[in-house]
Order: structure tokens, then C-alpha cells, then sequence
């Protein structure tokens, strides 16, 4: 919405000229005339809501979803939307209705997904702030794979309407919408605004002492058989945080090793697929690939795929005959439901009101394109924290020996997000932050 931007950005122009203040200004408008695109599931009026679904590709959004009526608000210029995978379950970001999005560092890789556009706009610097959602990761991967900032809040703060899919059932105390930008103090700034109210259940204005925080560090899930082990480099720039924190701040990170982590995708798995209190079920993914058209049935669409005639990815079809079998094992499910709940009391209470966990974002840097489909499970080192509710900020940390962003995850325990945006400010000036992509 490139002319619209450019006329909006003209009033804006216009109010600076007219003078009522820059303190009157910065306090109504606090975003004024700042640039931001936002994950196309989500309603900006005027622009496409597909979520990469072909039969919606003439769907038009009438209305803004709440967190982008707030950022415009507060005087954003939405540029347009951005690239997600089909209905935004899957980590790399390509469809039948847009393509595929490519990563900046290196064109072969992924962006990620589900919010793959966004990352990806974000790091080429064609965009400053955007708007994007997790429910398994797809904040944090984009974010991690494209280096910069992103953060997924604590549940229930920022509210979720608007986009498409959006969560039912169980799934509405999972799916968070939050921030991704290039420069950490800019992650404080939007939660404040896309949270509206519900910002006094954070406790962003209160000062955080860095040397006061209990750091724990963890190196990997523990050996989970679904997922790839951890990149040596990876490893080594997380013990390079390590070492600066012990070194710089004069604190002890101390080594954990959570038991249960290493059922991360299992956990996730089963409770994304359970029943809510109210013992409404799930909405079936295969539900949502019929929107706006007739009931789909995936294993006819897996023979279409194979002749290049279906309309769906392979990730939305796969995704659509395996969420079958999670109901047939129901005993097995809700065992791993139960030990979610012990997990989430468990990391509650070791990170308590001044705790940080650092954790891998990812197995790897990003993956070369249709990679993933070897090893779909490799989410799991972010879904884990959706289930659990935590407020996790994803943090860059410069770039491999091959030029790929490299990234921490820092989680806290609900409603501390103000230790994990503190933590991202200081590792942003320690490490270097965003790098911009070619520079090397």
C-alpha cells in the first residue's frame, strides 16, 4: 500500500510542521510516521488475508485485527503485508498463493515461518517494526533465522483477534501475538502498544538490575530422537553469552538439565490436541484447508500433489493426515498433557521473579529451502514455550563462519518479560545485534 504510506506520511509531515509539541506528540502518537508491514494473517484493511490459502486469495480485509488498529493508532504507516506458510503451520514461509520467501543472508535458505515475510522484510531493512504471531515458533524461527529481535509475551497479553487462523479451544491460551523488529528497545515500545490494557499485567516500567538476575543455561533438550542436535556454533555462541555475563556482570550462570525438555514435541503435540476445560475439541487443520472452498481430503490431495495438481503444500497436506493419528493414542496423550503441566510448575518455580533461561532457538541456522521436510520436528526447541506460556524475547548474536545469523532464545517466567526485553537490550550492544545482510 505504497501510495496510501506515502500520503499518510505527508500528514505526518503536515502535524510536525503545524508544531503542537514534540512531548504532546511522543505521548499520542508514539509511533508517529514509523514504517511497519505486518504478517498477512492478520486484517489491514484494504489488503489480502489469504494466510497462503488459494481459495482465499480474493479475500480483502475489511477492518484492522486490534494490534494493527493500535499500532496505527499510535501513528504507524503500514507499508503492506507480509509472507507466511499455509494457514501458519509451517516453518518456512511458501504457498500456492504467493511462492516461497527467500532468506536475505543466502537466497537457498528459509525464512522461516510462519512469520518467514516478516522476518525476512525485517532484515533486508526494507521494513523498522512489524507485527507477527506464534504458536509453535513462528515469531522466534523467523526472528532467529533472519537475525533480528522478536518476542512472543506472556499468553493472554496482547490480544489475538484479527488473523485467520486464529485459535479455539485449548489453543487460545497457546497463540500469542507479539513484536519482531531490527533493534531490541524498539520490542519494549510495541508491546506497550499492541497490549493496550493488558500491559499493566507486565511489569514493563519497573528497572531491571542485570546483575540481579538469576541466569540458568541450558545447551540442548536433552537428546530428543525427533530433532537434530545442536550446530556446534550455535553451541559456541551461546557459551560466548555465558562467558560475557559471568565476566562483564559479575554473575554465575548455572547449568540446568530440565528432564522433560527433551519430550518437548510431544508435549506440544498432545496439548495442542487436547480438550479445553470446557471439553471443546481442537479445530482440525483439515477443517481450515477447506475454507472458502469444499471440504478437502488430504489423501486425495497427496495423489494430486504427486501429479502437480493440488492447490495445498506438501507441509498442509502431511500436516492434515497425520493430525489424525494424535487421536489414537488418547491414554498416551494425555500422560504427556499431564507432564506439560508438571513442566510449566517446574520452570515457573526455577526461574521465579528474577530468572532468565538461555536456550538454543533452533537446532540449526537456517536450513536450505524444503530441508525441513526431513526434519519437521526441529520447532520443538520453540513450541515447548507456547504450551508452557512463557515469555521468551529471541535475541541475534552475529553471524556464522557461512555468513547465517546465529541467535539465543531468553526465556523468563509469566508476566517477567521486562527481564527478557532488558537481557536483549544488553546482549544487542554486547554482540552486535542486527547485521545487515551483504555487509560481510
Amino acid at each position: 500500500r505504497f501510495e496510501e504510506a506515502l500520503q499518510e506520511a505527508r500528514q505526518v509531515d503536515k502535524l510536525l510542521s503545524e508544531g503542537p509539541g514534540d512531548d504532546y506528540l511522543e505521548e499520542k502518537f508514539p509511533l508517529l510516521g514509523v514504517p511497519i508491514t505486518v504478517k498477512e494473517a492478520f486484517s489491514l484493511h484494504g489488503m489480502p488475508n489469504t494466510s497462503g490459502l488459494v481459495n482465499r486469495h480474493n479475500v480483502i480485509a475489511t477492518s484492522d485485527a486490534t494490534v494493527v488498529s493500535r499500532l496505527k493508532q499510535a501513528g504507524a504507516i503500514p507499508l503492506g503485508v507480509t509472507n507466511c506458510s499455509e494457514l501458519c503451520m509451517w516453518y518456512e514461509s511458501s504457498n500456492r498463493v504467493y511462492g516461497r520467501t527467500n532468506n536475505p543472508y543466502d537466497l537457498q535458505r528459509i525464512a522461516g515461518g510462519s512469520s518467514g515475510g516478516e522476518g525476512s522484510v525485517l532484515a533486508a531493512a526494507c521494513s523498522v517494526i512489524g507485527v507477527g504471531s506464534d504458536i509453535g515458533g513462528s515469531i522466534r524461527m523467523p526472528a532467529f533465522f533472519n537475525g533480528v529481535f522478536g518476542h512472543k509475551p506472556t499468553t493472554g497479553v496482547v490480544p489475538n483477534d484479527g488473523q485467520f487462523p486464529n485459535a479455539r479451544g485449548v489453543r487460545t491460551s497457546f497463540l500469542c501475538t507479539g513484536p519482531m523488529c531490527r533493534y531490541a528497545e524498539d520490542l519494549e515500545l510495541m508491546l506497550k502498544v499492541m497490549a493496550g490494557p493488558g500491559v499493566n499485567k507486565l511489569k514493563l516500567n519497573e528497572k531491571v538490575s542485570l546483575e540481579k538476575i538469576k541466569f540458568y543455561c541450558m545447551d540442548h533438550d536433552g537428546g530428543s530422537i525427533f530433532v537434530s542436535p545442536v550446530d556446534k556454533e550455535l553451541l559456541q555462541a551461546q557459551k560466548k553469552v555465558v562467558e560475557h555475563l559471568e565476566s562483564e556482570l559479575g554473575v554465575q550462570v548455572q547449568h540446568v538439565a530440565i528432564h522433560k525438555m527433551k519430550y518437548s514435541f510431544q508435549i506440544w503435540s498432545a496439548m495442542m490436541s487436547s480438550k479445553d476445560s470446557d471439553g471443546q475439541e481442537a479445530q482440525l487443520f483439515t477443517d481450515l484447508l477447506g475454507d472458502h472452498g469444499k471440504p478437502v481430503w488430504p489423501l486425495w490431495e497427496l495423489m494430486k500433489w504427486l501429479v502437480g495438481m493440488s492447490s495445498h503444500t506438501l507441509p498442509a497436506i502431511a500436516l492434515g493426515l497425520t493430525e489424525k493419528l494424535m487421536k489414537l493414542n488418547p491414554g498416551g496423550n494425555a500422560k504427556l498433557v499431564s507432564m506439560g503441566k508438571s513442566l510449566q510448575e517446574e520452570m515457573e518455580a526455577l526461574l521465579g521473579p528474577d530468572g532468565v533461561l538461555l536456550y538454543p532457538s533452533h537446532p540449526t541456522v537456517a536450513p536450505r529451502h524444503h530441508s525441513p521436510i526431513c526434519m519437521p520436528f526441529n520447532f520443538a526447541y520453540t513450541a515447548i514455550f507456547n504450551v508452557l506460556g512463557l515469555p521468551v524475547t529471541q535475541c541475534p548474536l552475529g553471524l556464522s563462519s557461512e555468513g547465517l545469523p546465529l541467535g539465543i532464545q531468553l526465556v523468563a517466567a509469566s508476566y517477567n518479560d521486562h527481564l527478557t526485553l532488558a537481557v536483549a537490550q544488553y546482549l544487542e550492544k554486547a554482540f552486535g545485534g542486527w547485521v545487515l545482510p551483504g555487509k560481510v
